[in-house]
């Protein structure tokens, strides 16, 4: 039966649009707030029933609506915030299609009152589920009110998909944590069923105030902050040194010119920098904003603005990788990294120089460490000189008791401090300036060795290695697009790969270290990640396993006798290597007692 073709009716786009806009009731408390923003608002009032389907208000001070314009703010695609092309191809406001109030409207009983600072009273409009009502004067603060009750109390199937109160008020409570990382210079006040469950206070220049607040302590002291600028993108905010790592997602915040975003690019960029440091299965904590010219994103490709697309995503990708990548690179045992030192380029921790420090390269131990202090320096810290002899068994030594001249020394402790003993033939202990180092002696050797052998190889490139007989390999149409117009990124890697048919790449040389990998799925991952971010980095992370591999096999083992000067070798070089806090497998290397902690524990000083 041939039915013709008619117009919708408005109520029916209405409820159309809404299931783009409307997801649960966390969209709407978004929406709602996005618009109390780009109003000016400086305090944000959020109450809240039964996680949010029986009641949503939202009070806020910003500039409000005028009564004659209430009518239209409830319409399909009003908006005072663009008025042609232009306007949203470089959009800077959170909202701007207009769909938002008239797709809440109309799947609940809603209630819009506003008040601009210059009226003499308020206006409210009332909608019924899409039954707009009359416009009628009301008493009001300056800004806006807006009530969103029974929510899909008039699509029933929809309702029945909303989770218990508990999940709903959970959604709720975690978009409310990310705008309050966005937004520090705004208040949030939020009540559930009449109780007040949590308020985020205007920080001003106390960011570290409101990362406590909303992240916890715990990242507050592991965070890092980077700052770098280059090819007119800026990406700032902290990232959690890898010791500070979870099970999930749960602390990955991107923001992108100011907007909440959630993009695979820049989130497989960060998981290549952090790749090398973390333990397997974890997840970096980081809170990043990117800023570029509004031109270069576009944000109108998801209708919960969830999603940007960039039009430089290959440029965007290796800056956000090189970034987070030299950062991390920073971290040594030892060092203290200051994270309220935004104006640097990226985080620079101040490492001590050579001429500052009172031990000096002189010689080879047995494992092929440079042991770096002179016997002076040694002799100076503790009050019975020590002999530097290779064959030492530091395990079964007395150490030398400290004397009140060597306490006095002058600064001139390094981080990680002096081996003093080994313990079980597994850790290497030292003394520092405020307690105790202990160091997991074969994770962290693994990890000099391997950050030693990774600038060895990088001095020399990726070498080809050319195969006796050509590889065929068939691959999906695009993929062999992607080889033929990124023959020069294969050729860096590596390889050497020209098309041979529509489906179909020859394969004539592979990377020289990795001969003996499998070329063909190695080089399918290449081909998948250049189809999907732009660029790849898998043979450099197949090359780093490799690597990584070579050094483990050249630690120092577990139950190795070291000596005195061997361990002292040891420290020095975690103090001068990159990412010497954790071992190739995401391991710490070493960690910190205090004197205070250690008094605790006997109960000294009570």
């Amino acid at each position: 039966m041939t039915v013709s073709i008619r117009a919708l009716p408005e109520l029916l786009i209405n409820q159309i649009a809404a299931g783009e806009v409307v997801e649960r009731p966390a969209s709407i408390v978004k929406e709602l707030i996005e618009n109390a923003l780009d109003a000016g608002a400086r305090r944000i009032d959020i109450e809240l029933e039964e996680g949010g389907a029986r009641l949503i208000r939202i009070r806020d001070d910003g500039s409000g609506i005028a009564a004659q314009e209430l009518p239209l703010a409830v319409s399909r695609h009003a908006t005072s915030k663009i008025a042609s092309l232009d306007d949203l191809e470089a959009v800077a406001t959170l909202g701007f299609r207009g769909e938002a109030l008239p797709s809440i409207a109309a799947v609940s009983r809603f209630l819009l009152v506003s008040r601009r600072h210059d009226d003499e009273h308020g206006a409210a409009l009332r909608v019924d589920g899409g039954n707009v009502g009359e416009v009628m004067p009301k008493a009001q603060s300056a800004g806006t009110m807006v009530e969103v009750r029974d929510l899909f109390y008039n699509v029933p199937a929809r309702r029945k998909f909303l989770k218990v109160e508990r999940t709903e008020l959970a959604h709720i409570e975690e978009w409310l944590r990310s705008l309050a990382l966005s937004r520090m210079d705004i208040e949030l006040r939020v009540s559930h069923n009449g109780k007040p469950i949590r308020r985020y206070h205007a920080g001003g220049g106390d960011t570290m105030a409101r990362l406590s607040e909303t992240l916890g302590e715990e990242f507050v002291r592991s965070a890092l902050r980077v700052d770098q600028s280059a090819a007119g993108l800026r990406v700032q905010g902290w990232i959690a040194q890898p010791h500070y790592s979870r099970t999930g997602a749960d602390q990955q915040y991107l923001y992108v010119n100011g907007r909440a975003v959630r993009d695979r690019s820049v989130a497989h960029a960060v998981k290549m920098a952090y790749q090398d440091v973390l333990f397997h299965g974890r997840q970096p904590a980081y809170v990043l904003f990117l800023e570029l010219d509004p031109h270069r994103v576009d944000v109108n490709v998801h209708p919960a603005k969830h999603e940007v697309r960039f039009r430089d995503a290959r440029l965007i990708h290796d800056f956000v990788f090189r970034t987070l990548h030299e950062a991390l690179a920073q971290i040594r045992a030892g060092l203290e990294l200051d994270i309220e030192t935004s104006s640097q380029p990226a985080v620079a921790p101040v490492v001590p120089s050579q001429s500052t420090m009172p031990w000096q390269a002189s010689a080879q131990s047995p494992l092929g460490l440079r042991v770096r202090e002179a016997p002076s320096a040694y002799a100076a810290l503790y009050s019975t000189s020590v002999k530097q002899d290779a064959g030492h068994d530091s395990a079964n030594t007395a150490v030398p008791v400290r004397s009140s001249e060597a306490m006095d020394h002058d600064g001139e402790i390094p981080p990680l401090g002096y081996a003093i003993a080994q313990l079980h033939g597994i850790y290497v202990l030292a003394e520092t300036a405020d307690g105790l180092v202990v160091v997991d002696m074969h994770a962290a050797h693994e990890r000099i060795g391997y950050e030693k052998l990774k600038t060895a190889h990088d001095t020399l490139g990726l070498r080809s290695q050319p195969l006796l007989v050509p590889l065929r390999v068939a691959v999906a149409e695009r993929e062999a697009d992607v080889a033929e117009a990124e023959a020069q990124t294969l050729t860096e890697l590596g390889f050497e790969v020209t098309r041979s048919g529509p489906q179909s790449l020859n394969v004539r040389s592979v990377p020289a270290l990795l001969a003996q990998a499998d070329p063909e799925a190695l080089l399918r991952d290449v081909l998948v990640d250049l189809c999907e971010h732009g660029q790849s980095r898998r043979v450099m992370t197949a090359r780093d396993e490799l690597l990584a591999t070579m050094a483990c096999h050249g630690a120092v083992r577990a139950h190795r006798k070291l000596s005195i000067p061997e361990m002292n070798a040891l420290l020095r070089d975690m103090e001068a290597t990159e990412r010497s806090g954790q071992c190739n497998h995401g391991r710490p290397t070493w960690t910190r007692f205090t004197l205070a902690e250690i008094d605790r524990w006997f109960l000294r000083g009570r």
